[in-house]
């Protein structure tokens, strides 16, 4: 989750200054601890102190400028914001020189102290969420990449390390774009079986003509010379990941079905069925049990196939590591193209909260990519021509197309051009898709990703 910052360490040696700054500090919302010297306000700072100091520069013993220095020794990163009289200015440049945050010259009005104040909180808080992405990042290490500090993430991390020794059959179920295939290389790579082949196969890309020959393979024929191994036979002692099993088709689910409950198939032209080795896991992005009681998939195909169902969370579940994503994605990014990584203001966290992220890590990824090539302006979709003053506002009508093409732009960001991919985020017949795109002017090539 985002980390709060609202703690502010405030030392003066007045006690009556000392009393009425924090009395207004309090009123402006923050929980001030106040210190009447500096090192009684320095012993105070823990390692993740979640605030900024707030410091007079004047005092006896310790005085402010040392209270600032031992405070950057101790971590660089909190905000250090000085009170000085007219003499002190100068030295109070210096200091910010060094890396104070602010400085306030006395007398000054409480707005002047609450504002510099709430700008270094915020800065304190990114940077308190990127340590806490840095920790996420070497948790989910080679054998579990998902990232995320959500206790939803660390409790899935969890089960795939349980899950993974254990030979059953697994179901993955997740909306487009959670990670469904990263968490099931993550059971291979953690299984007895991790030495051997992870195959996949799209059941949505896989036509009914061929997929007995796909999956089982094709013995050699006076028609067929050459003989094509099967997917099953390519994963033997392996792990054979299924993509997308609820496009499969009745009848192919029942030969599915044969294949999972007797663990042989026969490839076409064998005279003889063969046994298999492998493990299954499947992946489906939508809920299994509503096709099956739609009656689209097989329910005796769904109990085999869900002996163990791990669920891949959308992003709004765990929108409090959107940041700590975007911000990882963005540094690859840059590092990838050779750019520097924009910093992430408080203002585009917020833009980046307010997203709904249809297309989950997989839209975040990219967008993050499309940042780093500048190709975003202020990490958000232009709003639409900006009115001149006094201009009437748009009418409702008007306004719902602009949303409307909005919407079927995000859709089309999150599934990379795929037509497909958009049409199931926004659950439209492909005709009036079509006709919705050359009613908005959207050219569907926009939004393909190149290759590199």
């Amino acid at each position: 989750m985002t980390t709060v910052c609202d703690e502010v360490i405030f030392v003066d040696d007045d006690e009556d200054l000392r009393a009425a700054h924090v009395q207004g500090l309090e009123l402006a919302g923050f929980r001030v601890w106040p210190f009447a010297s500096a090192a009684a306000g320095l012993a105070a700072i823990s390692a993740d102190f979640a605030g900024a100091v707030v410091t007079d520069v004047r005092m006896p013993g310790m005085d402010g400028l040392e209270l600032f220095e031992r405070v950057r020794a101790a971590d660089p990163d909190i905000p250090v914001i000085l009170i000085t009289g007219h003499g002190d200015v100068s030295m109070a440049v210096e200091a910010l020189q060094q890396g104070a945050y602010d400085f306030v010259a006395k007398p000054f009005p409480m707005e002047r102290l609450v504002g510099a104040l709430r700008r270094a909180l915020e800065k304190r808080s990114l940077v308190l969420d990127n340590r806490r992405l840095e920790r996420a990042a070497a948790a989910a290490d080679e054998d579990v990449p998902l990232l995320g500090a959500a206790p939803i993430m660390e409790r899935l991390r969890r089960t795939i390390r349980q899950v993974a020794e254990a030979e059953v059959d697994v179901l993955v179920q997740g909306e487009t774009g959670t990670g469904k295939g990263v968490i099931a290389r993550a059971l291979h790579r953690l299984s007895p079986r991790r030495n051997r082949q992870f195959v996949a196969v799209s059941c949505a890309a896989l036509p009914e003509a061929v997929f007995e020959a796909e999956l089982f393979g094709r013995e050699a024929s006076a028609a067929a010379p050459r003989r094509i191994a099967g997917r099953l036979e390519q994963a033997e002692r392996g792990t054979l990941f299924l993509d997308d099993v609820e496009s499969l088709a009745p009848p192919l689910q029942a030969k599915l079905l044969g294949v999972i409950e007797e663990r042989a198939y026969q490839p076409v032209g064998a005279a003889e069925p063969r046994y298999a080795d492998v493990r299954i896991i499947a992946a489906s992005k939508t809920d299994l049990s509503e096709a099956v009681r739609a009656g689209s998939f097989r329910a005796d195909l769904f109990y085999r196939l869900k002996v163990v169902t791990l669920t891949a969370p959308p992003l709004r579940e765990r929108r409090e590591d959107i940041p700590l994503l975007f911000g990882r994605f963005l540094a690859d990014a840059a590092a990838r193209f050779r750019r520097p990584a924009p910093p992430l203001t408080e203002p585009a966290r917020r833009r980046l909260m307010e997203h709904g992220w249809p297309g989950n890590v997989r839209e975040l990824a990219h967008f993050a990519e499309r940042v780093a090539l500048g190709l975003t302006e202020d990490f958000e979709p232009a709003a639409g021509p900006a009115l001149e003053p006094g201009a009437p506002q748009p009418g409702l009508a008007a306004r719902m197309e602009q949303h409307e093409a909005a919407l079927i732009r995000e859709a089309l960001e999150a599934a990379e051009g795929d037509v497909r991919a958009a049409l199931e985020i926004l659950q439209l017949p492909r005709k009036t898709f079509y006709d919705k795109l050359n009613r908005h002017g959207i050219r569907i090539q926009d939004y393909r990703r190149k290759s590199s």
